[in-house]
């Protein structure tokens, strides 16, 4: 038998390498969950929730002082305004659709063959995206038009179903829209912070009643794990995609997604 704090140290590690890789986090859990039994029931639906905190903290340590400067400067600076503008209007969409349509696609969606099919299509587009040459003008995720603030942050709706990836939707929008493979990226990390510590606050407000003092216990040893796996991970992404590009990661989901299916197919 796999004790607690075992389950949540490997889905700690899954958390941490796949929140900011365009590979969908909330898909490899989902598939973790089902392939390897790591939990049934409410508690564990809102631990792979609750633990994106600590992957969300290593962009905020690792970027702390642009933050910083910006929580400084956005009530007397323009561009640092701006900025925090536009990321609060991409992260306007998904609050909207998440409202609407949340309840929903979880009961409907949130799937194992709706995240392997997801993430095939979603690896094929990447691919796709990569090779075109598509000229980019935007060098600074903290200098983009508005509007396109508000075209990433309708992308990053499409996240919304297992399998598609949150960051994986915000990139290639960004990308399409004119952005620079490494600022697409950047971008994608900072809309980051907002969506996740919203699905944090309500989740844990949610299912408030249902924690004990145990649940705490194997939350911190996932909320520690994520965290420490994600600083690691995106110091190494950026540079990685500013060389390679994202060919790797959409053949990653490829394979995953295949190879899910190939078991599904076979009643694992």
């Amino acid at each position: 038998m796999m004790s607690d704090a075992v389950r949540a140290v490997i889905l700690g590690i899954v958390e941490g390498i796949t929140e900011f890789l365009p590979v969908s986090s909330t898909g490899h859990m989902l598939l973790v969950q089902r392939f390897f039994g790591l939990g049934e029931g409410n508690f564990w639906n809102s631990f792979v929730v609750l633990i994106q905190l600590g992957a969300i903290l290593a962009i905020v340590v690792l970027y702390f002082a642009k933050l910083w400067r910006v929580a400084l400067g956005m009530f007397s600076n323009p561009d640092d305004r701006r900025f925090v503008i536009g990321v609060l209007v991409a992260f306007l969409p998904a609050v909207v659709i998440g409202l609407i349509a949340g309840k929903y696609i979880k009961e409907f969606l949130f799937n194992p063959w709706v995240v392997c099919f997801s993430l095939i299509v979603g690896g094929a587009i990447l691919m796709w995206v990569d090779q075109l040459d598509l000229n980019p003008h935007e060098d600074d995720a903290t200098k983009f038009p508005l509007l396109m603030y508000l075209w990433i942050g309708i992308a990053q709706c499409l996240a919304m179903i297992p399998g598609v990836s949150r960051s994986g939707a915000s990139i290639v929008a960004a990308m399409l829209l004119g952005a620079e493979k490494r600022a697409a990226a950047e971008f994608s990390f900072f809309l980051a912070i907002p969506t996740m510590v919203g699905a944090f606050a309500y989740d844990f407000y949610k299912n408030r009643g249902e924690m004990t003092t145990d649940h705490l216990g194997i939350i911190a040893i996932g909320f520690v794990v994520s965290f420490i796996t994600a600083m690691i991970v995106v110091r190494s992404f950026l540079n990685y995609v500013t060389r390679h590009g994202f060919t790797f990661f959409a053949w990653w989901r490829v394979i995953v997604g295949t190879l899910g299916l190939i078991a599904l197919a076979l009643g694992k």
